[in-house]
């Protein structure tokens, strides 16, 4: 079921082209309220790649989400050529639905150069398999309440390094580390595992801002949670269908906001790429 799944993954992000500089995207067939941002931002990313001379390749992007995604209708993306340089493409997306933007994305794409090289190390942490599964996480926490969204296959095997029977509550550090891979086999293309490597960037981010407040998804105090913005710099290729680290930190939150920032290292240690998002989270009584 999750090779399916992440088949159907696959295909989302081949979107189609109707007119020089302009794509269209669709959504599965899900119960969501909105279109999940990881899925945009792969699809815009994928847009401009179409667009780029060949020899360029991603180096950062940075998007922001203007209004939620219409899980029922087609995304239209229309590429801007901002740039083409000698050793830099500069490309603008922006995602509509029912004739308004939903989504805008500005990505710089380089030639490859060779230069200095240094990263930070990835911290110490227990292998993936010895962690328990996204589903038995959901059940740890929430018991016989745990709604069934939470306990559906997904595309992305998620594994957080938490101590076991970890659950919500005030004083804790704000910061997590997670690991992921794409729960199936991918194509060898690296534009796929780039694109895929977009799309899970933008889970769990927004939980990393939550945790000091003993804050979760399903408390009934939590009115509006949503990203904003999502900037991602691109060191070094991976394959997104292996196990890959995504360590976590929220430096701020103030103003019904809250900043998150990600390093994704592979297993072997070798730092890929810095993610940082800025989340709107709006809590009641």
């Amino acid at each position: 079921m999750s090779q399916e799944l992440l088949d159907e993954i696959v295909g989302l992000l081949d979107i189609e082209e109707l007119e020089v500089n302009i794509f269209r995207g669709h959504n599965p067939v899900e119960d969501r309220p909105r279109v999940f941002g990881g899925q945009v931002a792969a699809q815009a990313l994928v847009a401009a790649e179409r667009t780029v001379p060949e020899g360029r390749t991603v180096h950062s992007l940075h998007s922001y989400f203007l209004r939620p995604g219409d899980m029922k209708a087609p995304i239209v993306y229309f590429v801007d050529r901002i740039r083409d340089g000698g050793s830099f493409v500069t490309r603008r997306v922006v995602a509509h639905q029912h004739g308004e933007a939903i989504f805008n994305l500005s990505a710089s794409f380089h030639k490859e150069e060779t230069g200095l090289e240094h990263a930070l190390s990835m911290p110490a942490v227990p292998d993936p398999e010895s962690l328990p599964t996204a589903r038995e996480r959901m059940v740890n926490i929430y018991g016989d309440k745990v709604i069934p969204r939470l306990l559906r296959d997904r595309p992305v095997d998620i594994r957080w390094c938490d101590e076991p029977g970890w659950k919500p509550q005030p004083g804790q550090e704000p910061k997590g580390n997670i690991w992921m891979r794409a729960d199936g086999k991918l194509p060898d293309d690296p534009s796929v595992h780039r694109a895929v490597l977009v799309y899970c960037s933008d889970y769990t981010l927004m939980e990393t801002v939550m945790r000091p407040h003993g804050v979760h998804w399903m408390n009934s105090n939590v009115k509006m949670a949503a990203s904003l913005d999502h900037c991602i710099w691109f060191h070094h290729p991976m394959r997104a269908d292996s196990w890959w680290l995504y360590s976590q930190d929220a430096p701020a939150a103030t103003g019904a906001r809250g900043l998150a920032r990600g390093s994704i290292y592979t297993r072997d240690g070798l730092l890929v790429a810095s993610v940082a998002q800025e989340v709107l989270l709006r809590i009641g009584d």
